[in-house]
This record gives C-alpha cells, structure tokens and sequence, in this order.
C-alpha cells in the first residue's frame, strides 16, 4: 500500500499547497489576520505530506515493487542498493517529486529565516512559493504521477539507465535542483516586495543571502554534472554547450548578475527595478529549463522525457507564472526611482557594466540554444548550433567582464577615484601579465593568440581579490564574511579562467588504433597498450584494458579504461581511465574493437584540467561564506527600522 499512501500524500500536499497559496497572498491584501497566521501550518503540512511521498516511493524501490510503473522503468532486481534509492529521481516523474520536495526544504527554511521580518511580508513570500508549489504539484498529479500501478506487474525492472549507475550523477540532480529551485526564492521575495510596496533597501538584503546560497549550489550542481560528462561519457570534454547543460547554465549566468544587482540596492539604494527584473528573469529561466528537459523538444544525453503534452503544462504555467510577474513589475516599475547618483568610475558604474555584459552572455547562450527550435518551428530546416558559435560569441562579452571586474574590486563606492588606487591596480595588472606570460610561453612554449590574455586576467583577477582582505587585515580593521566571501569567489573565478586558458590552449588528444603490446606518443608521454581482459559486475559485464604510461621514459602508472555492457538494457558504457601526473590529466578511453586483435583508443593530456572544478567549487565556498555573513541576520532583528546608507569601508561588492 505504500504506492498508495504516497499518492494520497501528493494529493494532500497539493490542497496544502493551494492553501498556503491562497492564505498567503489573500490575508495581507484582505487585511486578515487569521488567514495570514494560517501560511506556517499549511507550509509544515505539505513538507510532511510531500516528505511522505518521497519516502515511499524510495522505499518500493528498495523493496523492488515492480508493480509500479515507474519503478518497473527505471530499477532491477540485480540493480545495487544505492542505485536503487537515486533511481528516484532518475527519470522524469521522479526527479519531477526531487523537485517538489527540495522546494519544500527551501519554503521551510524560508518560513524559519523570515519569523522575524514583518508578518504580510512573509506571508506574501510563503504564499508565491505555495503558489509555484501548487502548479507543480498539479503537474505531477495530471501527468507525471510516479505512483501510477502496472497490472499485471512486471517480473523485473527495465533498469536505470546505465550511465547515470555513478555516484557523481547520483548527487548531480539533488545538488542542481536545489539551485534551479533556490531562485523561487528570490522569485518569490520579488514579487512580495512588488505586492507590498515595499521595494525599498531592506528587501533586498532580506534577498541577498537566499539568492547566493542558491547561487552557490547551482554552481556546484553545473560543477558536478562537467565532472560526470568528462570521465563518464568518454569524449574527455568538460562542456559541450548541450542544450541543457545551457538550461543550466542561463539562470546561473543570470543569477551572478542578480547577487552584484542585490549588493548596489542593498549598499545605495540603486538598481531597484533591474533588481527586480533580474529576479524574475532568473526563476523564468530556471523553469525554460525544466520546459527544455521534460519537453522533448531539443535532443540531449541529459533529457528526461520527450511528451509534448508535459511541455505544454511546463509552457503554460511558466506563462502565467512569469506573465503575473511581468504584470506586476510593470504596475510597481514607475514608482522604483532613486535619487542616488554615482560617478562613471564608481563601483556601482563597474556592476552594471558587468551584470549587462552577463546579460548579454546568457542572451547569446539562449539563441544558440533556442536557434534550432525556432529554425524546425518555421519549417526551415535543421539547424545545428555548437562549439563553433558558442565559444567565440560567449567570449566576446567575457573577456571585458573580466577585465572590468578586476578593476572595479578596486573602486569606490558612489564616487570613483581610481587615481588613489592606480599604484595597486598597475602593479597586480604587471605582476599578472608576468604569470600569464610564463604560463604560456614558459611552461608550455606557445599558445594561442588569446592564451596570454585570458591567462593574465585570470591571475589579474585572483591578484585583485586579495588586496582588499590583505589591507584590511595589515590596517587591523574588521573583515566581514560578505568581504571574505567575495573575495574568495574571486579568486575561485580567476583559478577557474587559468585553467579553461590551459585546457582550451594546450590539450593534447589522439585517436589510434593498437593491438596488443603496440604503443603510441602523446606529447611527453607514451602508452603501451598490454591488452584487455573481460570483467563482470553487479549488474553488467565487459571488457577492461590495460595501459602502461611513461614519461620521459620513466614508468609512472598503469591505467585500466573498461567498456560494460549492461545486462537488462543491452547499452555499453565507456568507463574512462584518469591519473593526474604534474598538474596534467592523463585520460585513456577505451573505444570500439576494430577485429584483428586491435581496439580504437582515446588518448588525452588535459594540463590544470582539476583546477576547473576546483575553481568553480572554491566560488561556491566564497558563496556560501558570504550568505552567512552577520549582517543578514541583524537585518531580520531590525527589519522594521529604517534603513542608513552604510560606509564605503564597511563592505565589498558583493
């Protein structure tokens, strides 16, 4: 009965949901104080009901109820018992309820982080997320139910889809949801501030520490879904610019805009409808990104499903979701005006260069993205977007938001004097020009005509990062965890840029065909291909090679890249081998048998390769320090105070 009983839970979650919907927006427009006390019951209710689906439906899937239709798609029998548990959220209905859930854990968190704000504000806040709730709860229920019975059941599962049978893509979605869905939050925080009137400073720093957190696990989840992609699909890239890895990655691009937005409202008062538009905008991507996977309409190796009509609800509630926002922005917009001004080198100026250079990348991942559809939409044929139009157009616009933002971490607020910091912003620029000069022409004796450039901004901007922290702590002066923060972001940023400038610049990659106890070369190294052998696992059997690697002559390692093939769905995998040998990826992938004894094999030399990851994860840390920051919660304590305009040393950009 447990298919049941989380059936039954969803439906009550749902009727909670709408509750808390209607009680949260109606109760402060009607003036009704009972019904605005109602949201925090009616928030708790549906956490518990959804928390029971997810709980029964892991544990039929633990228990290998095949009489479930979805589980009957998506487990086995011979499946390991971890698999079987992140089978939950392994396809649509699944990952669909992952969703509702960590939307739940985030409206919880909200309603415990906003107690102490004023009561119609945080009703209002719960009832917009109630509402997103709500119309994704219906979706789930009309056309995705995970509970659905198969009669008779089946004897075995089908099996989870093998490549997603590893633990980094076991992780991926719960870390990746909670950022796609964290942006409800701000959503929701947005439209609360439009429907109260009170789009003023304190909103946005009642915003700012839920956006970052959300934020900074995005950046983790896009981090680990690149990390899967490179060793488990056996290409050997990190990014590919699929449609939904860009799914992902416009609500992050969008999102770094809307935390350096959300530090000038909340510093000077400024940006307040940019704020606001960029809130929107976020969430609207983060749900065309949920449009794009569950729809079918673009291909991709990370896509759900492909049912028109799961689009069309998608569609349709993004529609009137962001429609009402657009609504609402465009009544309150006319009242957001400032009297605050700022000079063209100020710090605010440099922000808002970087969040329309930001814009302009997200807005150029979004064609490429949607090209195609819209070309197959007016019957104009197929149309392929890649590499070649991505890389060059994406760049364009960072390039100079690199550069900007290295100079901007030295400018003032309000008024911009960078004549007082001219020594400073010389002497990172020549110490980084220097490291970018050896980088490229010392350790690895050549280089495209931009590797110079882009690795020069990469340790400009690390450089940067760490004057502010390092004058604050030689002058004795406080150092905030919103100041720590950026400045760890920074230089997770700067370490990302070094190595995407090394890895584009100076891989080495080749293709060949060996037989048993042939060799190949490979820059400074050389493989000796010794053969393969067959292997069986749990649930899969295959064929493992094995690889002696020298450098310079010398032995370093034996490396052992497999091809499974799994039992139940008959589908081969490519299990890479990867060793880190001075500071470069050694990676071997197995490939197809040619006959005669011989097999096809990727070889690769990524340098700094780890450092992406690395980089992207050292950002995530510096979000996170900063959502923590002290400030954030004397503002809950003082939330009906008026609001002074801080110093310009008391904090950074963001």
């Amino acid at each position: 009965m447990l298919p049941e009983l989380g059936h039954f839970a969803l439906i009550l979650a749902m009727l909670l949901a709408a509750l808390q919907a209607f009680f949260g927006i109606a109760g402060p427009a009607l003036g009704r104080d009972r019904w605005t006390a109602a949201v925090t019951p009616a928030v708790a209710g549906q956490f518990v009901m959804v928390s029971t689906a997810v709980a029964c439906l892991i544990a039929s899937f633990v228990a290998n109820d095949f009489s479930v239709t979805y589980i009957a798609e998506n487990s086995n029998s011979a499946l390991p018992i971890f698999y079987r548990v992140t089978a939950m959220w392994g396809a649509h209905e699944g990952s669909l309820l992952l969703w509702i859930f960590l939307l739940g854990c985030w409206t919880v968190a909200v309603t415990i982080g906003v107690s102490r704000l004023p009561t119609r504000f945080a009703a209002r806040v719960l009832g917009v997320l109630g509402l997103v709730s709500f119309g994704f709860l219906l979706f789930t229920l009309a056309t995705s139910n995970p509970f659905l019975r198969l009669d008779p059941p089946a004897p075995d599962g089908r099996d989870l889809n093998p490549i997603l049978q590893d633990p980094a893509l076991a992780i991926h979605p719960p870390i990746l949801y909670t950022g796609y869905v964290g942006f409800a939050v701000a959503f929701a925080f947005a439209c609360a501030a439009m429907l109260e009137g009170r789009m003023d400073q304190m909103w946005a720093r009642w915003t700012r520490p839920w956006t970052t957190s959300a934020w900074a696990f995005l950046s983790i989840g896009i981090a680990l879904g690149s990390w899967w992609a490179y060793y488990e699909l056996g290409w050997g890239g990190y990014w590919f610019w699929d449609p939904v890895e860009n799914a992902s990655f416009m609500p992050w691009l969008v999102g770094t805009a809307l935390i350096h937005s959300l530090a000038v409202t909340d510093k000077r008062g400024l940006f307040k409808s940019w704020t606001l538009l960029l809130a929107v905008l976020a969430f609207s991507l983060s749900l065309l990104g949920t449009f794009l996977v569950r729809s079918g309409v673009l291909v991709s190796v990370h896509s759900f499903a492909a049912d028109p009509t799961r689009g069309i609800f998608i569609l349709a509630f993004l529609i009137v979701m962001i429609g009402g926002a657009l609504t609402l922005y465009a009544w309150r917009a006319p009242l957001l005006k400032s009297q605050a001004g700022f000079e063209l080198v100020s710090r605010e100026s440099f922000l808002l260069f970087n969040n329309i250079l930001l814009v302009i990348g997200a807005a150029t991942v979004f064609g490429g993205t949607m090209a195609p559809l819209i070309s197959d939409a007016l019957g104009l044929g197929t149309l392929s977007v890649g590499t070649p139009y991505f890389n060059p157009t994406f760049m364009l616009s960072m390039l100079p938001l690199l550069a900007l933002l290295s100079l901007g971490i030295h400018a003032n607020w309000k008024r911009g004097h960078l004549g007082a910091a001219q020594r400073t912003i010389l002497t990172t620029l020549v110490i980084a020009a220097i490291a970018g000069v050896i980088l490229v022409f010392g350790v690895y004796s050549h280089g495209k005509v931009l590797s110079p450039v882009a690795a020069t901004l990469g340790a400009w901007i690390i450089l940067s990062s760490l004057v502010d922290p390092i004058d604050r702590i030689r002058r004795k002066l406080s150092l905030p965890r919103s100041v720590i923060g950026m400045s760890v972001a920074h230089i997770g940023l700067g370490i990302f840029v070094l190595s995407v400038t090394t890895v584009e610049s100076f891989t080495l990659e080749r293709d060949v065909a060996l037989g048993q106890g042939e060799r190949a070369v490979v820059g400074n190294y050389e493989f000796r291909f010794a053969g393969v052998k067959p292997i069986e696992g749990p649930n899969y059997n295959g064929v493992e090679g094995t690889v002696v690697v020298t450098r310079h002559g010398v032995p370093t390692s034996v490396v052992y890249p497999q091809k499974r093939q799994y039992w139940v769905q008959r589908q081969v995998t490519t299990e890479a081998a990867i060793e880190m040998h001075h500071g470069s990826n050694v990676f071997v992938a197995l490939g197809d048998e040619l006959g005669a004894g011989k097999w096809s094999v990727r070889f690769q030399i990524r340098p700094l390769v780890n450092f992406l990851w690395l980089g992207a994860f050292i950002m995530a840390v510096g979000g996170a320090i900063a959502a923590t920051d002290r400030r954030y919660r004397t503002a809950r304590q003082a939330a009906a105070a008026p609001v002074a305009t801080p110093g310009v040393a008391e904090e950074g950009a963001g």
